[in-house]
């Protein structure tokens, strides 16, 4: 079952065309990392699910159920944490979320219960000072808690590590790896790495529309292309190779890169041991998400 579908998303800004006929679909309990350069749409995608921010044209459902503008019934089902979420600074971490748990209709008992094991899943149980004090990255773990308080059946999270260092990045990963199976969860980012790292599931978004979209380990196969470096003892091997495989790319003085769709392999190895080329290095590099992304986009 798909938790999340949208078909057909379309939404302008005056003259601007921000969405154009964006189709997506978010199985249910995956890790769902929504690719896509700054600017591409990726928080008007999330706003329109959420219900405030009316589409031009195109049908949203969460958990089954139609997302109306306006009217945010669905919104129960969802747990959202802004790319800058804001707080009452005067609160500490439990009394923030106590007063997320009396606007949600939850009971003081099950506040309580939930908070706790909030607090304690992104490492805030202990913390007692209050919200001003705060670090970008507690404040982002705190954001998650209060997403999470009403057991929610997805998540969204808009570029919940964009501004984290990596030891913060990796705390926010964590925590969603964590709640995979308590729920299913989108969120938005332009760090690869961190899509590479925990998501079941991807879609790339460019210019408006999902242009490819599926199982990680899938598409990284379909796209698979692996890359060679070449490692040569002097400049002048380097131009003994350029002249007989003019696809080669040179990335360093004496350092020299090829896809294997531009030249075999085995063909430049027999070319540089019939001419006892002196060679320091070969090795292949496996494709990573941003050499796909970018080789998906420039088509």
């Amino acid at each position: 079952m798909d938790m999340l579908t949208i078909k057909n998303l379309k939404k302008n800004f005056k003259d601007k065309e921000v969405l154009k006929g964006l189709d997506l679909c978010v199985p249910e309990k995956s890790i769902f990392g929504f690719i896509g350069k700054n600017g591409a749409g990726k928080t008007t995608t999330m706003k329109t699910v959420l219900g405030l921010m009316k589409p031009d044209e195109g049908e949203i459902t969460v958990a089954g159920k139609k997302v109306v503008f306006g009217q945010t019934s669905t919104n129960r089902y969802i747990g959202y944490l802004p790319d800058v979420p804001e707080y009452y600074s005067f609160m500490n971490a439990s009394e923030y979320l106590r007063f997320c748990g009396d606007i949600t209709g939850l009971s003081k008992e099950e506040t309580k219960k939930r908070s706790e094991e909030l607090l304690e899943l992104v490492g805030l149980k202990d913390e007692k000072h209050r919200i001003k004090g705060f670090s970008r990255g507690m404040k982002q773990r705190l954001g998650i808690a209060q997403a999470l308080l009403n057991k929610p059946k997805l998540l969204i999270c808009d570029e919940p590590t964009s501004a984290l260092d990596p030891v913060g990045r990796k705390e926010i990963l964590d925590i969603l790896l964590a709640v995979k199976d308590e729920t299913t969860v989108l969120f938005s980012t332009h760090i690869l790495s961190d899509v590479e790292r925990i998501c079941t599931d991807i879609a790339f978004l460019n210019e408006g529309r999902v242009v490819i979209q599926g199982k990680l380990g899938e598409i990284k196969s379909t796209y698979r292309t692996d890359e060679y470096i070449i490692e040569t003892e002097t400049e002048k091997e380097v131009a003994i190779l350029k002249s007989s495989f003019p696809h080669l790319q040179l990335t360093g003085r004496t350092t020299l890169t090829f896809k294997e769709n531009q030249h075999d392999f085995y063909d430049v190895m027999h070319f540089i041991t019939t001419n006892k080329l002196p060679v320091l290095k070969i090795e292949r590099v496996e494709p990573t998400l941003e050499s796909m992304f970018m080789e998906v986009v420039q088509k």
